[in-house]
């Protein structure tokens, strides 16, 4: 069941996150670094160029999309991932559960019209501002899904 309130409240959501992410473009040149590495143990994400390392964040984890499986998967019911890096996805369940949403209550997202990223950016920004993250980070997969991380801090390496 979705609530009349939704669908205008996460496209506010989205609306919120361009502009966080835009900001962070122009700020941080995200998007523009040769090469990102995530290390899910120490919780960041860096971005680096010709081998130095330009821009570090913290991260949380929002969740994932699968084109093999055609959906979104919540971080909190992936198994696979460190707990330390789930809080913010949990309280998103937390979220759904008390407001009745259930696409952010239930484990697995499916989208009518297979437009995977989108539903993926879509979730992600409900994530950031349920969570006042600062931006979101999609990491392609070799499979053609993504990962998408939410910044909690991000800081130019000293």
């Amino acid at each position: 069941m979705k609530l009349d309130w939704y669908p205008a409240w996460r496209d506010e959501a989205i609306e919120q996150l361009n502009v966080k992410n835009a900001r962070l473009e122009k700020e941080f040149r995200i998007g523009t670094w040769s090469r990102y590495d995530y290390d899910l143990t120490a919780g960041t994400l860096l971005f680096s160029q010709d081998g130095v390392v330009k821009v570090v964040t913290e991260i949380q984890i929002a969740g994932s999309t699968s084109a093999k499986a055609s959906n979104w998967l919540w971080a909190w019911a992936n198994s696979n991932l460190p707990s330390e890096l789930l809080s913010d996805a949990k309280q998103v369940r937390s979220f759904g559960e008390m407001n009745g949403v259930d696409e952010l209550a239930q484990p697995y997202v499916t989208d009518a019209d297979n437009q995977l990223e989108v539903l993926g950016w879509e979730l992600s920004a409900v994530m950031s501002r349920i969570c006042n993250g600062l931006g979101v980070y999609r990491c392609p997969s070799s499979e053609g899904g993504g990962l998408y991380l939410m910044f909690k801090s991000i800081n130019w390496a000293s």
